[in-house]
């Protein structure tokens, strides 16, 4: 091993620290981009008028009220999509397992012995919750 002249100290060392957070913060804009920048919220702007057929009717689909579609999310969410093909047994213990509310187990617990089903929307329809209406 060679020692040389090389060596700093730590009065050398506080003097490169130093040198060194000049030259990073040396090129660094204080102002954000404009991009970035806050914009208003928007609130006092008019509202346009829509026609009554291109208005926004919410987020369901048609055929279906807004507990359909909760019920069949949370549905979704608890049992994934690995479940599948599954009967009434493998939903439920799917459904205790991964904790889901108690009312998503007792509606799995009320489906057909028997039946096996592909996804969610086969629990759902046998269920009797409504799904989607295909709008000519």
């Amino acid at each position: 091993m060679q020692h040389g002249t090389d060596k700093t100290g730590p009065a050398r060392d506080d003097i490169m620290k130093k040198q060194l957070r000049a030259e990073m913060t040396r090129d660094r804009s204080l102002r954000t981009a404009e991009e970035r920048a806050l914009q208003p919220s928007g609130e006092d702007q008019p509202e346009t008028a829509q026609a009554p057929d291109t208005a926004f009717r919410g987020g369901t689909p048609h055929g279906m009220s807004p507990e359909d579609v909760a019920v069949r999310s949370e549905l979704a969410q608890h049992l994934g999509r690995s479940v599948y093909p599954a009967d009434r047994v493998a939903i439920v213990e799917r459904l205790v397992r991964d904790n889901a509310p108690d009312r998503l187990i007792a509606l799995a617990k009320s489906l057909p012995e028997g039946e096996r089903y592909g996804n969610v929307q086969s629990i759902a329809v046998s269920l009797g919750l409504g799904t989607e209406d295909l709008r000519d």
